[in-house]
């Protein structure tokens, strides 16, 4: 796969200025570009044209969202680059529509993925500290993981049909961050991941 586009979904705040999602952007264009990728870079504050993103989509191997958790999801500017770029896509360039057609509504839904083959990979900044997940004894998220919290996430590159890699996570990054951790586990994830073109 060695084409990646890499979308920057953070969004500025005053108490969040996006430095690390920045910085986990340039480490991964760094290192991947030395492994023979050709990457393209989407950011939030991009003027970005709605069908140049649809043809980034389909140009690239693999696309990672590097976004931080906003209220248990997506920033509000990556939810309204999917409600336009992915909207304008459902004419068959990422999907043909949702799968099923009125000659034969039995067809699965979710089925009219035109992007088989191209994997995804998420990539995100928590607030929350590890241990607020996978335990049952935790009380806001009750035993669920990060990927049961981005479920829709996930469920939004399946319908491309898009194929996951593992996730990656930065947690506690505002209370307790631990960054130059967070660096090498971003670098060994990348490695481990992406051998190269």
């Amino acid at each position: 796969m060695p084409n990646i586009f890499i979308i920057n979904g953070h969004e500025e705040y005053a108490i969040s200025p996006g430095k690390l999602n920045a910085a986990l952007v340039e480490k991964a264009q760094t290192l991947l570009s030395a492994k023979g990728y050709t990457l393209k870079i989407t950011t939030m504050k991009d003027d970005y044209d709605i069908e140049e993103e649809i043809a980034k989509h389909q140009w690239a191997d693999a696309i990672i969202l590097q976004t931080p958790v906003n209220w248990m999801g997506v920033t509000w500017s990556f939810k309204k680059y999917m409600d336009y770029v992915y909207s304008s896509g459902l004419d068959s360039r990422l999907c043909n529509g949702d799968g099923r057609t009125r000659k034969d509504p039995s067809k699965q839904y979710g089925t009219g993925g035109t992007l088989t083959g191209k994997k995804y990979m998420l990539s995100l900044t928590f607030n929350a500290p590890k241990e607020a997940f996978n335990d049952p004894n935790q009380w806001l998220f009750e035993g669920k993981s990060v990927d049961d919290l981005f479920w829709p996430m996930h469920l939004n590159f399946r319908f491309f049909d898009m194929e996951p890699l593992p996730t990656f996570v930065c947690f506690d990054v505002m209370k307790n961050p631990d960054i130059e951790n967070d660096f090498i586990r971003f670098e060994s994830h990348l490695d481990r991941h992406f051998k190269g073109s």
